[in-house]
């Protein structure tokens, strides 16, 4: 990475997982130290960020949230809170949240780390595209790409973890095994996470999958 980047906005890419569409900013400027993201409300009345419970999602990131352009409507633990641009809003793991345009083009961009732990790129812009797929049960086509994405950025677990579940809902044990074992090789937490995920139920019974998540000491 040079020693500084530039970047309008704008000038991301926008990313549409079937959810709230938005600009990776911190895989655009190649940032390693934390996560960064943009979200664009085109009209007044759109979701901006997705509702979701930091705690809940497993890593238990702090977000602080900074409403660049517009006018925001935040939602935390159904409580509400307008939000006009450059308003600052902290969210700790454990709470509800969700935001919505209060005015056409309205921006909020989201950084996150979790306290005390050093930050670990996951990747997961990479694979977000192919949430569509996922959603749709269309795991065969998500496994196709999601190898392609993996193998091309070998260095992100959480790129063989998701391509591992959608071979596994796709019927491709062997590649599911694998790809798995790979995932949990570059990251232990992977091992905990694939045990009670129910998208491995097709392989759970797999002498293979149980002695993956649960090795022998």
């Amino acid at each position: 990475m040079p020693d500084y980047a530039v970047a309008h906005v704008d000038e991301i890419d926008v990313i549409d997982d079937g959810r709230c569409p938005f600009r990776p900013v911190r895989h655009h400027l190649g940032l390693t130290a934390f996560g960064v993201n943009a979200w664009t409300g085109v009209a007044a009345g759109n979701r901006i960020i997705n509702e979701h419970d930091e705690a809940q999602l497993g890593d238990g990131s702090e977000e602080l949230y900074l409403v660049l352009a517009g006018r925001a409507r935040f939602e935390l633990d159904g409580r509400n809170l307008d939000a006009p641009a450059g308003t600052f809003v902290a969210v700790r793991p454990g709470m509800t949240r969700t935001a919505f345009a209060e005015e056409p083009g309205t921006t909020i961009v989201a950084i996150g780390c979790v306290p005390g732990k050093a930050y670990e790129p996951q990747g997961w812009e990479l694979w977000a595209p192919l949430g569509l797929l996922y959603r749709a049960g269309e795991y065969g086509e998500a496994a196709n790409r999601g190898r392609r994405i993996a193998e091309a950025n070998p260095q992100y677990a959480f790129l063989f973890y998701n391509l591992a579940c959608c071979e596994s809902l796709a019927g491709r044990t062997d590649d599911a095994l694998d790809h798995l074992q790979q995932a949990i090789e570059k990251s232990e937490n992977f091992r905990s996470l694939a045990d009670s995920d129910p998208d491995f139920d097709p392989i759970r019974q797999k002498p293979a999958f149980a002695k993956l998540v649960q090795p022998d000491d």
